[in-house]
């Protein structure tokens, strides 16, 4: 195997190792954010009191 061709490899092998890991930066960045979004939109839902009474559903009638 002649040096040149070994020195491309190596050069190829490493440009791949960096591609990798800024696209795996990146997918890490993209998932921050979307946790925040779905924190931001969870938090934003308004707080409601219930509309029935407590004492209503407690009960069930059952006829066979």
């Amino acid at each position: 195997m002649k040096v040149s061709s070994a020195a491309s490899i190596a050069s190829s092998l490493s440009q791949a190792r960096v591609a990798d890991a800024v696209s795996t930066l990146v997918l890490k960045k993209a998932l921050e954010l979307q946790a925040q979004q779905a924190a931001q939109l969870i938090a934003a839902l308004p707080q409601t009191a219930p509309s029935a009474p407590a004492h209503l559903g407690q009960n069930i009638d059952v006829r066979v």
